[in-house]
């Protein structure tokens, strides 16, 4: 995972975009908040899905409940059990909504650990031959984990987030955000349960990632 200090990065002028979202969450009706945020390459792409319950503001605003999410076709799309983003995706959608100011931070280019869908699959056949999701991406050439997270951070700000609570089992994902300069209030954890495809996934994970399942 990329970190490091907060840095200059040049946006487009037009970096930014929004509209109201309809979305059907378990048979309800929700209206968010939809911004879309263009990088300094075209596919560097951040959509952000935002929930107020203005009855619920009693003057500022409280510190938001955010998940910051990476994208996955397999998962977010088709419903994978090789991992276990749908699910963590369907819990922060349900916990984000149910708070007062709650955001999902979407991010597409984020896909396998930021090394996309081609080499994810490559890594998905060598680990159906034993390897885990670690080893299999150091065979394919590509890093344990490349994300970067300097446009979430300037997302968050220019949304008015500079301090969050993060909906996150990945500690190197919240100290990510605070070297972009981003507040951390409290990490919240988003577990999901383990089946017999995933169970390794979510193993190495724990053991060889830090993450806090």
């Amino acid at each position: 995972m990329k970190s490091g200090a907060l840095t200059s990065v040049k946006l487009p002028a037009d970096w930014s975009v929004e509209t109201i979202l309809p979305i059907d969450f378990h048979g309800k009706e929700l209206m968010l908040e939809a911004h879309a945020y263009q990088g300094e390459s075209e596919e560097e792409q951040i959509l952000a899905l935002i929930h107020r319950d203005r009855t619920a503001e009693n003057g500022s605003a409280p510190t938001p409940v955010v998940r910051v999410h990476s994208g996955c076709v397999t998962g977010d799309i088709f419903h994978s059990l090789r991992c276990d983003c749908y699910q963590q995706l369907q819990a922060a959608l349900k916990i984000i909504t149910e708070v007062p100011y709650g955001a999902i931070i979407y991010v597409p280019y984020h896909e396998g650990r930021g090394i996309g869908l081609f080499k994810k699959i490559q890594a998905y056949a060598l680990q159906d031959q034993g390897f885990d999701t670690v080893e299999a991406n150091i065979e394919v050439g590509a890093p344990i984990d490349s994300r970067d997270y300097g446009l979430t951070a300037r997302v968050l700000r220019d949304l008015a987030m500079p301090e969050i609570k993060l909906l996150s089992n990945n500690p190197a994902k919240e100290q990510a955000l605070k070297q972009h300069g981003i507040r951390v209030a409290e990490r919240l954890p988003l577990v999901a349960e383990p089946n017999k495809f995933n169970q390794r996934y979510l193993d190495t994970k724990r053991a060889r990632m830090a993450h806090k399942l």
